[in-house]
């Protein structure tokens, strides 16, 4: 598991307590899901990179949380994501509870393997 960093850190310090507590769990799914993954900030939100590119980033915005996916995998599991504001490569939503952890540990394990294989 990568190593978290302090800008994220502060990131998730500035945020109520109840988006720190989702934020900081999907973080460590993240962390524990994506061997190597190197922790950053781009875009003044949390992204984290693997080999073969950036696998996901999550942000906190004014009125829901998001998290950015590999696009073609959120249109692969776009049924496992509904009740939920899905874009092409972003999911929204307002608690953590709404949004299938499972599915998002799927999502980036494929992910993962896709990147292996490019």
């Amino acid at each position: 598991m990568s190593a978290t960093t302090p800008p994220v850190d502060a990131y998730l310090e500035k945020l109520e307590p109840d988006r720190r507590a989702a934020l900081a769990k999907l973080r460590s799914l993240v962390l524990e899901t994506v061997p190597g993954a190197v922790e950053g900030m781009k875009y003044r939100m949390p992204t984290y990179e693997c080999e073969g590119g950036v696998p996901c980033a999550f942000a906190s915005q004014k009125r829901y949380m998001s998290l950015y996916l590999v696009p073609d995998l959120v249109e692969k599991y776009r049924a496992e994501l509904s009740g939920l504001d899905v874009g092409k490569s972003c999911v929204r939503f307002r608690k953590l509870e709404k949004l299938s952890l499972d599915s998002v540990r799927v999502i980036l394990q494929e992910t993962v393997q896709k990147r292996k294989s490019v």
